[in-house]
């Protein structure tokens, strides 16, 4: 059974809050060479692994070489979509001034354009997380994760939907931003679709042509399984990206929100609300890394533009000021949370949406006034601006 958090009064949320501040203040002022250095080794280790990847692939002939290059580029694609763009594109590393660094002009290598991406999840994502019909990441537009979403006959295909999602889980992200369920409803025309598309469309071309056209045209007679093994990378970094990100808004606690709970919302209510609607993953090092420390998603959403590798580091002190202010931290292995999402799409494919008890990590009383406005959250350029 979980546990549900204390409901807060808007008081103590704020003084809350002003603890969480202090304690982001306090890394920011120690920010510098250690955090340079981390990144840019990732950034090395990530070109070094799709170089041997590309290069047993092109040059290989043997199932061995096939499996090592694959893997290689698979790691790649990882290390650059995971700790290293994601992260970089929520201006972690906007301190540096360094123009590889820069979160308005990153471009990683997925079909998702960097401005749809720093749109639809820096901007959306993160200041109405888990607040259904304002974060869009809830089910993505057409999976019930939760209850209190309305059933449709077409969720009962869910746990397939949800299986092809993860396979291709590029295009959904990509295409995310394209808003197609405002075609569906007609609040968004055709001729806004198009426009909307190009940007996406273009940068789905370049993906397809480097990985499926480039890369195997060099390869001559070696292009088959250049092809293939290119899918196997991106199939696993699909996979991979999915699942740690499903578990960090929908594993068993991960509770969501309506819209009038998050109305008039003040800064320390919408941490309460971040910490309520996130799950970290239990690990070690190379784990945490490998999921670009998204299995610190708690951290993660209090303070997104705090570089990543700090998050370990926070978390114990996030922990205790949960503690103290009697707030669920959402925590588990990796096997445990994801099958708890598991479970969680099965149960909402069905029209009971079988909420078992304990759930959520709901109080048993409604927040105090919560407002959702830009300003409430933390801005991705400057948490600090925001909070000011």
């Amino acid at each position: 059974m979980t546990v549900a958090s204390k409901p807060l009064t808007r008081d103590e949320a704020d003084a809350f809050g002003r603890e969480l501040d202090a304690l982001r203040r306090e890394i920011v002022a120690d920010l510098g060479q250690r955090d340079v250095d981390h990144i840019r080794r990732v950034i090395r280790a990530a070109n070094r692994c799709e170089a041997a990847g590309r290069i047993l692939l092109q040059l290989g002939v043997d199932p061995v070489t096939f499996v090592a290059g694959a893997g290689a580029l698979g790691l790649a694609k990882i290390l650059e979509n995971m700790e290293i763009g994601h992260n970089v594109m929520h201006g972690q590393y906007d301190f540096t001034h360094d123009p590889a660094l820069d979160s308005k002009r990153y471009e990683w290598d997925i079909v998702s354009t960097g401005d749809g991406w720093r749109h639809s999840h820096n901007y959306e994502h993160h200041t109405f997380t888990n607040v259904l019909g304002k974060d869009r990441d809830v089910g993505y537009g057409f999976l019930r994760v939760s209850p209190e979403q309305p059933w449709h006959p077409l969720h009962l295909a869910q746990p397939l939907v949800a299986l092809g999602l993860a396979l291709a889980f590029q295009w959904g992200v990509g295409a995310h931003d394209l808003r197609l369920d405002e075609v569906v409803s007609g609040e968004q025309s055709l001729a806004e679709l198009r426009e909307r598309a190009r940007p996406f469309l273009a940068k789905a071309r370049w993906q397809l042509f480097k990985d499926y056209g480039f890369w195997p045209a060099l390869a001559l007679l070696n292009a088959p399984r250049v092809i293939a093994g290119n899918l196997i990378a991106n199939t696993t970094r699909n996979l991979w990206a999915f699942a740690i990100i499903f578990c960090g808004h929908f594993s068993d606690g991960a509770r969501v929100y309506r819209e009038d709970e998050a109305r008039d919302e003040s800064r320390g209510q919408w941490y309460v609300r971040q910490i309520n609607g996130s799950a970290n993953l239990e690990g070690g090092p190379l784990f945490h890394l490998m999921t670009g420390h998204l299995s610190h998603q708690i951290e993660h959403h209090l303070f997104p533009d705090v570089p990543s590798e700090r998050y370990p580091e926070i978390a114990p002190r996030v922990r205790d000021l949960c503690a103290r202010y009697g707030q669920v931290y959402g925590t588990g292995s990796f096997g445990r949370q994801f099958g708890s999402v598991v479970r969680r799409l099965v149960r909402c494919a069905l029209p009971s949406g079988g909420q078992p008890k304990g759930w959520a990590r709901r109080a048993s009383a409604k927040p105090s006034s919560p407002r959702i406005a830009r300003a409430s959250a933390p801005s991705e350029a400057s948490t600090a601006k925001a909070a000011a």
